[in-house]
Order: C-alpha cells, then structure tokens, then sequence
C-alpha cells in the first residue's frame, strides 16, 4: 500500500491497518505489566500508594536493567553526600 502510494488516498484504511498490526504487542506490553503487578502485589502488601506501586513495578519489569547497576557505586554515592539535615531556628519569644 505504501509502496503504490494508496496510503495518501486510503488514510483511514491504512491507519486501521497500522492499528491492527500494533494491537497484539500493545496487549501483550498490557498483559505483561498486569503479570508483574500480581507478582509485586501480594495481599500483604495490598493497601500501598499508587506511587510506591508505580516504582516496584518499574524496578521489576526492568530487573535486568537493575541488575546491571553497581550496587557498590550506589551505596558510594549516597555516602559522600552531605548531611542535610539543619537546626531548626529557635522562637524569639517563649509561650
């Protein structure tokens, strides 16, 4: 279709078959995702934030991406930051 330049005139048709194509790896993206969340997910850990969610799937779909990262340069990195941590100003005047 492309190569007769039919796609020009054809757009909708092209595009439901760019869809079509798509489709089964963006079900399979979706269904993996869902897998991971009932693995990560236990009924012990069941009332946790969306957000703390959100990370633990992110670290177990890329474990292989995580397993690569140095843990040592990790633990260095934090070790050399400085202390944030201030002293609160005291009040003027007691109450």
């Amino acid at each position: 279709m492309v190569q007769t330049d039919r796609h020009i005139h054809f757009r909708l048709v092209y595009r439901l078959i760019e869809l079509a194509l798509i489709l089964p790896v963006a079900t399979a993206t979706i269904e993996r995702a869902f897998s991971a969340m009932s693995i990560v997910k236990t009924e012990l850990r069941n009332k946790m934030n969306d957000e703390w969610m959100n990370h633990r799937l992110v670290c177990y779909i890329e474990r292989d991406v995580f397993a690569s990262v140095d843990d040592i340069k990790i633990i260095q990195y934090y070790q050399q930051m400085r202390k944030r941590k201030g002293l609160l100003p005291r009040p003027l005047h007691d109450n």
